[in-house]
């Protein structure tokens, strides 16, 4: 899931940024920093590691401009080049032949090959199941159940979405009114059916606002209340959960939010993970699981 707020703001001043330099501007570090509200260090990050070598700008003195003789011409929009920009990273991050297809998509519509911005995403390498991803996409288009083969015996469901939850693939189907998901590499021998599925619409809400794939449609859900520590709290608003809301914002810069979850293990593992910085304020049944499970750790510990 993308940083939005925070990735906003820089694609906005980059966009800025490039369409002056492009109308033949010269541009000054500490003026930008000034006239964007953010440190000096901030804007010769935005020059040196995002915009020269992909862009034809120079630095002149203190000043930046355009190269002589250069325009940005061949996309409408500064923004569209960054977005795509953006795009072939992650792509990238899931490399085999779904990457060289679509960098080789992607790179006719830029205006150079090189590209400065980084992605490191952890996400399966699928291309070697392009063709039975293309069946079942048919498939959740035309609402045409599939018979597959999964690990070891072979069952019909109506496909309802390909989803990747922390890097892995996952088909969300239902068997008979069960809503299951299959872990995607775990799928062999994809067939299409003749007969074709309904499927309550609400179901989309719940895919929509899951978390991971530990979701469950038949619960309905509940809001849990947590707190961020001013040491993490910036990652919390630049990655907004689906149902996420700030509640409010301490002055030393800690944070107070909510998500809804169906089960606590939508949860409980992000809280881990940011220990000791993030807290679980309610419900009050998740707080003590958490201090639990943190009792046993550290009683395992000692003991070992």
């Amino acid at each position: 899931m993308a940083y939005k707020h925070d990735y906003d703001k820089a694609l906005t001043r980059l966009r800025i940024i490039l369409q002056r330099l492009n109308d033949g501007e010269t541009l000054s570090v500490s003026e930008l920093a000034q006239e964007f509200g953010v440190s000096q260090r901030t804007i010769q990050r935005d020059f040196n590691q995002r915009l020269v070598g992909s862009y034809p700008i120079e630095k002149k003195g203190k000043l930046w401009v355009m190269k002589q003789g250069y325009k940005i011409e061949k996309t409408r929009d500064i923004e569209d080049e960054l977005i795509l920009d953006i795009l072939d990273k992650f792509t990238e991050s899931i490399g085999g032949e779904f990457y060289t297809k679509s960098h080789k998509l992607l790179s006719k519509l830029k205006n150079d090959d090189f590209n400065p911005i980084y992605a490191k995403l952890n996400i399966e390498d699928i291309t070697t199941q392009l063709d039975d991803i293309k069946i079942i996409e048919e498939a959740i288009q035309s609402k045409q159940k599939i018979k597959i083969r999964y690990k070891n015996y072979d069952i019909t469901v109506s496909p309802l979405k390909i989803v990747n939850f922390e890097g892995y693939w996952y088909l969300i189907a239902l068997d008979n009114k069960l809503l299951k998901k299959y872990y995607l590499k775990n799928i062999s021998t994809i067939k299409l059916q003749n007969e074709k599925f309904s499927f309550d619409e609400k179901l989309k809400d719940v895919l929509d606002n899951s978390i991971s794939i530990w979701f469950n449609k038949d619960k309905e859900p509940f809001e849990v209340k947590l707190y961020a520590t001013k040491e993490i709290a910036k990652y919390f608003k630049r990655r907004a959960f689906p149902t996420q809301k700030i509640i409010s914002e301490d002055s030393d810069g800690g944070l107070e939010f909510s998500i809804k979850i169906t089960h606590e293990m939508e949860v409980l593992p992000l809280v881990k993970y940011w220990m000791p910085n993030l807290y679980i304020i309610k419900p009050k049944k998740l707080k003590a699981k958490i201090l639990k499970d943190i009792k046993n750790y550290l009683k395992h510990n000692e003991e070992s």
